[in-house]
């Protein structure tokens, strides 16, 4: 730490060394600076984004309205800038010494760059002249301009020229663009509270951006005012009625998918530079088709309504739905309500998997050479794990003997799921788990039967895909490639299909996960005119549920919970409330009445759904299987 101290302490002095050479150097060989350029605006292409169809989803653009003069700018909304960005703005040569002392005193106390003391003159500089690189030789040019630049212009013309290229987030520059991207108003109108808002954004546009990040933005308009205050800019009257007031953000997106397309923003803005984003004419082609997308946001909604009326105002979800063979998502949706939060329940929120991963420990069993007319008992079962005794149950507290491997899947049985796991070894289980690079640590417990691993709906649908796909792995992808402004395809999405199941081994466990949806689908009056394999999960304290489910054209995962991990309360599960809401949005898929693709190896038998013994079609206890003809 002393080391780091000294360390920063040189590098300090030698930049305040190099800062006043600068300011000699500038002023003898650049006495003035180009005025007349700072105002003409960079020429700019929107991007496009497309659907499946090539119709138009919706576009990244440069947002910006003619500059804003001075004198047309409300003194409040100076005050806001002032009291969140440079209080002593009006008082000094474009440095602020005072703010440099600070922060030098700061920096020196933790040893790094911890704070730094820009004025509104250094901002416009960086945003005119320099890069964003946090470097000392790029902060001392930056001050020297900023000096030039003061001697030149007027205090007006500075603010002016700061706030008509200030960046607001999501492509808008400027703040006439941004008062009326926002509010649908000129900058004459915005309010007190409005005013903290455009202020508030200047610490971090892509985090306080109120299109993407009303409750962040809210929260920090609230310390705006609370500066505001503080240098008697309002009364506290009127602070008290700015900090009541809602963000009242009008959003003229068009996209029918604004999760996907934060993604998609996320995505071509890290890969390519928010320059190219908004200004370099991309066009993005996506997987997503418009009717599909709005059909099962449509039943999405219904179904949330229904269980926020019936269970609890906290419960959101997801969804997505992709193409078997291609992995193509021509659906995503990632909550209930993007303007409230914008966080994606698809991509981003990891879940235990409980029994949706059962399929898997299956999948490795069979590939071991265990069969689905073998036989266990389910019954009370426990072990010693680390000094401590496990007592796993099923959900229905209850134990029901023997019975097939193939019943015990397809009724989602936990004590027969565990002994199989043990009975081939648990990291076998493991090492197939592994094969999806799922992005959490799998542990190598017992547990891991009744799916204690993490992931995210984005994953579990290209994990339940394989039993739909004969074995084969597809990532799922929203992306099919990117052109840039002159039609030349800059980025294509490398489609990843890897075997991870021989299709013997796959096609085995799709019937028993066939057998598991018509036990599902029974409860219900609407039936799917189509082959259709599914599997629901539901967390063991109720905390999530799950349906996952596949016809030979589609695969759709349901995710149903709460963002904050809480139990959704006693006896839920996923065949209420995860499936219904699958079952509604698969009927409005276009249907393509036709069978998976079996393995021709494999063979059909009916056997006894307890004993394992072959039995007659249509015995009351019979279940159909297959299997592998070349093993018998």
């Amino acid at each position: 730490m002393l080391f780091r101290f000294f360390s920063y302490l040189f590098g300090v002095l030698f930049c305040c060394a190099a800062f006043l050479l600068g300011i000699l150097f500038f002023f003898l060989i650049y006495p003035t600076i180009d005025v007349a350029s700072l105002q003409n605006d960079i020429q700019s292409r929107p991007s496009i984004v497309l659907d499946d169809e090539g119709n138009e989803l919706t576009r990244f653009q440069i947002e910006r309205c003619d500059p804003v003069q001075f004198s047309a700018i409300p003194e409040h909304v100076i005050h806001a800038f002032l009291a969140a960005e440079d209080r002593s703005f009006f008082h000094h040569a474009g440095i602020s010494f005072r703010g440099i002392i600070r922060s030098l005193f700061v920096n020196l106390y933790q040893a790094k760059r911890a704070q730094g003391a820009s004025t509104i003159t250094q901002q416009l500089v960086r945003l005119l002249y320099f890069d964003a690189s946090k470097t000392f030789v790029r902060k001392i040019k930056e001050q020297v301009v900023a000096i030039l630049l003061e001697r030149q212009l007027s205090k007006h013309q500075i603010m002016e020229l700061y706030l008509n290229h200030v960046y607001f987030g999501c492509g808008i520059y400027g703040i006439g663009a941004a008062a009326k991207r926002f509010w649908g108003k000129t900058v004459e109108q915005v309010t007190i509270d409005q005013a903290a808002v455009l202020a508030a954004i200047m610490k971090s546009p892509q985090n306080y951006c109120p299109l993407l990040f009303p409750l962040s933005c809210q929260q920090r308009r609230n310390i705006v005012l609370n500066s505001m205050m503080q240098c008697k800019f309002i009364t506290f009257e009127e602070y008290k009625d700015a900090m009541q007031k809602q963000l009242a953000i009008v959003d003229h997106s068009i996209m029918i998918a604004p999760h996907a397309k934060e993604w998609i923003r996320y995505f071509v803005e890290k890969e390519f530079g928010r320059d190219k984003l908004y200004r370099g004419g991309l066009v993005i082609q996506t997987t997503l088709n418009s009717a599909m997308q709005k059909d099962a946001i449509e039943e999405f909604k219904k179904q949330i309504v229904h269980l926020r009326e019936k269970m609890m105002p906290e419960i959101d979800g997801a969804l997505i739905c992709t193409e078997v063979k291609s992995g193509e998502i021509k659906a995503l949706i990632g909550g209930y309500d993007f303007s409230i939060s914008q966080f994606d329940r698809a991509h981003c929120a990891f879940r235990q998997f409980g029994s949706i991963f059962k399929p898997i420990v299956y999948a490795a069993a069979v590939e071991n050479g265990v069969q689905f007319f073998e036989t266990e008992i389910d019954e009370p079962f426990e072990m010693v794990q680390e000094n401590s005794v496990w007592k796993p149950d099923n959900f229905s507290n209850t134990f029901d003997g023997q019975m097939t491997l193939a019943y015990a899947l397809s009724h989602s049985n936990n004590i027969v799921t565990i002994k199989t796991l043990l009975k081939i070894g648990v990291q076998k289980v493991v090492d197939v788990a592994q094969r999806f690079n799922f992005s959490a640590r799998i542990v190598p417990y017992p547990s891991l039967a009744l799916g204690c691993v993490d992931g995210t709906l984005k994953e579990a649908v290209g994990m339940f895909n394989v039993f739909a796909n004969n074995g084969i792995y597809v990532e799922p992808h929203l992306i099919r490639w990117i052109k840039d402004g002159m039609g030349t395809k800059i980025w294509k999405m490398k489609i990843e299909q890897r075997r991870v199941f021989n299709s013997r081994v796959s096609d085995q466990v799709a019937k028993i996960l066939s057998l598991s949806f018509d036990r599902l689908q029974k409860r219900f009056p609407q039936l799917l005119e189509c082959a259709a394999i599914g599997k629901t999960g539901t967390h063991d304290k109720c905390r999530s549920c799950w349906h996952i489910g596949s016809t030979p054209t589609y695969t759709t995962g349901v995710y149903i919970g709460c963002d904050d991990n809480r139990s959704l309360g006693r006896n839920i599960f996923g065949a209420k409330t995860a499936f219904p809401l699958w079952l509604n949005v698969q009927q409005k898929l276009p249907i393509v009445k036709k069978q998976f693709a079996i393995d021709p190896s494999l063979r059909e038998i009916t056997v006894h759904e307890r004993t394992g013994k072959p039995c007659a079609k249509d015995d009351a206890n019979a279940i159909t299987i297959f299997i592998d003809q070349g093993r018998f």
